[in-house]
């Protein structure tokens, strides 16, 4: 499949960019390596459920156009358009520096998320292996992982996971955010179909692992409709948890939703900028905690009232939560470390 070119919004913290005068050139995967002296990322964010992620790749090739870390390659004097997805960097270090964070006397064995940012299985993974590499250092320190990924991807490494979950825990959420084939392939072109990402679901699943799936993001007017059967296709393929995530649309990534909207669904994109305006005080975005993951008015609580309908109906999320965590983090060949007190 050819790249569609997409625009490259200008970064807002340089001084210059360039425009083109006639038809934008196809833009070609450039990798870049990180090499970062730390692996673990801090969240403190009052709306996010977990405290530790790790990411081995910066930008993401799947080019979905509401990806709400697009701006993030602006502080790499990147663009948060075509630079995010084909201008990609990863981290070679990504396993060496995670078995150093484990190994350090402040870690307590916390849940580490891969990833919060950007799909740590993203096509590069077939070949870097360095989200495999960072699940092998959780492996050996019996470290609780939960992985959020869109990509079929996972399956590859489904003897790991099941490593994982007989020695200390893992929990694999699939993100299936629209069910038409056609909408999908308009805004996450790069993506598999999310009929086949509903097999990797069942294939999770199948293989005694705890899997969910996160309608992530919603997109009122376009894939609001699709709530029910997303749900009832993951009960249906074996998962039990589901989650939501209003669309966000923060600083240049607007523009790159707003641009690919028009022009792969323009009979649909009015309406969908109307109802997201309508969720969002008049706006595209809203940067508030809280209501930016969940939106506001009329519209915003019938789609989570469909949404909360539809996992009681399907007797979804049941348990999700009331979980206690075991403390299974072990440094290799030391055993369980006692505390001094």
């Amino acid at each position: 499949m050819q790249h569609r070119p997409v625009s490259n919004p200008p970064n807002p913290w340089l001084s210059t960019e360039v425009e083109y005068l006639e038809e934008i050139p196809e833009a070609k995967l450039e990798i870049y390596q990180d090499h970062t002296r730390e692996i673990l990322s801090h969240n403190d964010s009052p709306d996010l459920g977990f405290s530790w992620s790790v990411n081995p790749y910066r930008g993401c090739f799947h080019g979905c156009a509401y990806c709400y870390a697009r701006p993030t390659h602006e502080y790499l004097g990147l663009g948060a358009g075509t630079d995010f997805e084909r201008k990609i960097t990863v981290k070679p270090e990504a396993p060496r520096l995670l078995r150093e964070a484990f190994e350090r006397p402040s870690w307590k064995g916390e849940l580490v998320v891969f990833s919060g940012v950007t799909d740590c299985y993203q096509p590069l993974e077939a070949s870097y292996r360095l989200t495999r590499g960072c699940l092998e250092a959780c492996a050996e320190y019996r470290n609780p992982v939960s992985i959020i990924s869109k990509a079929p991807l996972v399956e590859r490494d489904l003897d790991l996971l099941g490593e994982l979950q007989r020695t200390a825990s893992v929990s694999v959420t699939i993100s299936i955010p629209i069910w038409s084939k056609e909408h999908a392939r308009a805004l996450e072109p790069f993506v598999a179909t999310p009929q086949r990402r509903m097999e990797t679901v069942a294939r999770l699943a199948g293989a005694g692992l705890d899997v969910g799936v996160n309608i992530a993001p919603i997109i009122p007017g376009l894939s609001d409709e699709d709530i029910p059967r997303i749900l009832e296709a993951a009960h249906a393929a074996g998962a039990r948890r589901a989650g939501f995530v209003f669309l966000r649309l923060p600083g240049s990534v607007a523009q790159v939703f707003t641009e690919r909207l028009r022009a792969a669904l323009p009979l649909r994109a009015e309406r969908v900028l109307h109802r997201i305006r309508e969720t969002r005080g008049g706006k595209l975005n809203d940067a508030r905690w809280r209501l930016r993951q969940i939106g506001e008015g009329t519209y915003a609580e019938a789609a989570r009232a469909l949404f909360e309908s539809t996992v009681r109906r399907l007797g979804m999320n049941c348990d999700f939560g009331t979980e206690e965590e075991a403390d299974t983090f072990r440094r290799p060949g030391r055993g369980r470390q006692l505390p001094l007190l």
